[in-house]
């Protein structure tokens, strides 16, 4: 079972130059769609002048969503390349926008591929590449008198401790990685008086 995908923890920049059309690159680590719209309305903004803003990315570490636009260059000669770079490279949770200033001499279709795909690689290989865990997100709802078993087990199984809350009614959230995540669901719901639930990340303890 797959633990791990690439992504980057930082934004990135590349330049590729032809026939006097600059394309500069830039890389950005997201999570959801509404970061990728601002990094583009940003980066628009910086770029006014630009002809072309095209990009691709990709979310997710198991279903992974993707897309690519060409912002007016002919079609799949921009998108399409750029997301190809994201595949070949392998990573995820991330966005590439390939900014383009005309240079005045038409580049064709083959150009304008070779152009995107060599801009995209070229902030990829400046930007520092990173592996990452695939977690799963658990909650254990239990009382006062089981706090130091809970406590044992984390402790054994090397499980990490993410948020805690230890009133009457204890909370605690925890990670495992996805190949351990059965054993860890087991582990609790074999043991009396704790009940174990599966997170999305946005519902951790605050």
């Amino acid at each position: 079972m797959e633990d791990t995908y690439k992504t980057i923890e930082k934004p990135g920049e590349g330049y590729f130059k032809d026939k006097g059309s600059k394309f500069i690159s830039y890389a950005f680590p997201v999570q959801t769609e509404d970061e990728i719209k601002e990094h583009l309305a940003q980066l628009k903004k910086e770029h006014h002048s630009a002809r072309h803003h095209c990009y691709a990315w990709r979310l997710g570490t198991e279903e992974i969503t993707y897309r690519a636009n060409d912002d007016g260059e002919p079609s799949s000669t921009a998108g399409k390349p750029i997301l190809g770079q994201l595949q070949s490279f392998g990573v995820t949770n991330i966005l590439i926008v390939v900014v383009r200033y005309f240079g005045g001499t038409l580049l064709g279709v083959s150009g304008l591929i070779n152009a995107y795909k060599n801009a995209a690689a070229s902030v990829l290989n400046q930007t520092e590449i990173i592996t990452k865990t695939i977690e799963r997100h658990y909650r254990l709802y239990f009382n006062y008198p089981a706090l130091n078993d809970v406590m044992n087990i984390i402790k054994q199984e090397n499980y990490t401790i993410l948020k805690t809350d230890f009133a009457l009614d204890c909370k605690l959230d925890f990670s495992v990685k996805k190949s351990e995540a059965t054993k860890a669901e087991e582990i609790f719901n074999n043991y009396y008086g704790i009940e174990i639930k599966k997170l999305d990340e946005n519902l951790l303890i605050k």
